[in-house]
């Protein structure tokens, strides 16, 4: 099985901590005084991913395009949305009747990695690209508590939240990356 998401323990390593260092120096991402580890295990998700840091600290399969946790509102509950490249359906690919010569493109790849079309690859070529929506609940059983405030062992309560979340949202995605790939 694919993993789909994975903790570069050994570029962290390399580069003193970064991952602990980044949480120390961004410590108003979070939000204190919550019995649930909900929003804390958010906040440090987001830390440890891409646009706040990369490289991420967490890693992901080159077809995840992104991958956020969100403290779901009626429950206080936590889930995932993770969106990943897809083919086109079944029903697009069996007959071109819908192409009309007009060159469509779907996802392009630059140095293995998906990436969205230029501005200017939208002003000459149209494009239809699609992606899956995964929304899903992850178990809260194995978070760490939220610490009591900015002085209590975060950088380690974060590496956990993080680690619990790779691993649960690993196990959510991965068959469905392997079913894609198959």
């Amino acid at each position: 099985m694919a993993k789909a998401f994975w903790i570069d323990q050994e570029f962290d390593r390399d580069r003193d901590g970064r991952y602990a260092v980044h949480v120390r120096k961004n410590l108003e991402e979070f939000e204190w005084g919550d019995i649930a580890p909900v929003r804390f295990a958010c906040a440090a998700w987001r830390l440890a991913t891409p646009p706040s840091l990369t490289p991420g600290y967490v890693r992901w399969d080159r077809r995840i395009l992104e991958a956020t946790c969100h403290r779901n509102t009626w429950d206080g509950t936590l889930y995932a949305r993770v969106r990943l490249v897809s083919p086109l359906p079944e029903e697009l690919t069996r007959s071109r009747a819908w192409w009309r010569d007009r060159g469509w493109l779907g996802w392009q790849e630059t140095f293995g990695q998906y990436v969205e079309p230029s501005q200017q690859d939208l002003a000459r070529i149209p494009f239809l690209r699609a992606s899956l929506l995964v929304e899903a609940p992850v178990p809260l059983e194995d978070l760490p508590p939220e610490p009591e405030g900015p002085h209590d062992e975060v950088e380690q309560s974060a590496h956990r939240a993080v680690t619990v979340l790779a691993r649960e949202l690993n196990a959510l995605v991965s068959p469905v990356l392997d079913q894609l790939g198959a």
